[in-house]
C-alpha cells in the first residue's frame, strides 16, 4: 500500500465519513444536499477514481467495496477494522478503500446486531433472548467476564446470522457495482480496462 494512497484515504474521508454516516443513520437528519453531493464526489468517487488511475482494476475495487460493507457490519464490536485488514492482505485488496468503506458504514453495525441475532436464533431454533444493544454495551463496560457469561450465546447467534447473510451481500454488491466501475475505469484508467 503506497503512502500516497493512505494519505488520500485519510484526507478523502477517513475522518469525515463516520460523521456523515452517523448524521444520516443515527439521527435521521439529512446533510444539506450540496454537502452530501460534495462528500460523494470528493470523498467516495474521488478515492475510487484515484485508485483506477493508479491501475487498480474495477474487479478489485468492486470486491473491496463488497467486502468492506459486509465485514463492516460484522456483529462483534471492535473487530471490523482487523477483519478488513486481514481480508485486504488475504485477497490483495486496496486497504485505503477497504477501511474507508468500513468507517463509512459504521453506523449500520449496531442496529444490524439485533437483526443478525434474530437470524441466528431462527437458524438454530434457539429461544429468543430479549436485549438491547445499549444495555449490552453497559454490561460489557461494567464486567466483560459477566457479559460473556450472559451474552456469549447471543454473540454466537449473531455470528451465525451474519455468516448466512454475508455471501449473498458480497455477491449482490460485487455484481451490482462491477458494471458502473468498469465504465468509470474506461474513463479514468491509464489504459483501457479489459480484465474488469
Amino acid at each position: 500500500m503506497a503512502v500516497s494512497s493512505f494519505g488520500c484515504y485519510w484526507h478523502c474521508g477517513g475522518k469525515t465519513a463516520p460523521r456523515v454516516a452517523q448524521t444520516v443513520f443515527m439521527t435521521g437528519a439529512q446533510p444539506k444536499s450540496s454537502a452530501l453531493k460534495s462528500f460523494w464526489q470528493n470523498r467516495v468517487v474521488g478515492l475510487v477514481v484515484g485508485q483506477l488511475k493508479q491501475g487498480i482494476t474495477a474487479r478489485k475495487i468492486s470486491l473491496t467495496v463488497a467486502l468492506g460493507v459486509t465485514l463492516g457490519v460484522f456483529p462483534i464490536m471492535g473487530s471490523t477494522t482487523a477483519l478488513c485488514f486481514l481480508a485486504g492482505l488475504a485477497f490483495k485488496l486496496n486497504q485505503p478503500i477497504l477501511q474507508f468503506i468500513n468507517w463509512l458504514i459504521y453506523a449500520l453495525q449496531i442496529p444490524l446486531i439485533v437483526v443478525f441475532v434474530r437470524i441466528g436464533e431462527w437458524l438454530v431454533n434457539a429461544q429468543r433472548v430479549n436485549f438491547s444493544v445499549p444495555e449490552m454495551l453497559r454490561k460489557f463496560k461494567a464486567s466483560p467476564a459477566a457479559f460473556m457469561h450472559e451474552f456469549g450465546m447471543t454473540g454466537l447467534h449473531a455470528i451465525e446470522g451474519w455468516l448466512l447473510v454475508a455471501p449473498f451481500v458480497i455477491a449482490l454488491l460485487y455484481f451490482t457495482l462491477l458494471p458502473p466501475l468498469r465504465k468509470l475505469a474506461g474513463l479514468h484508467s491509464p489504459e483501457p480496462s479489459h480484465d474488469g
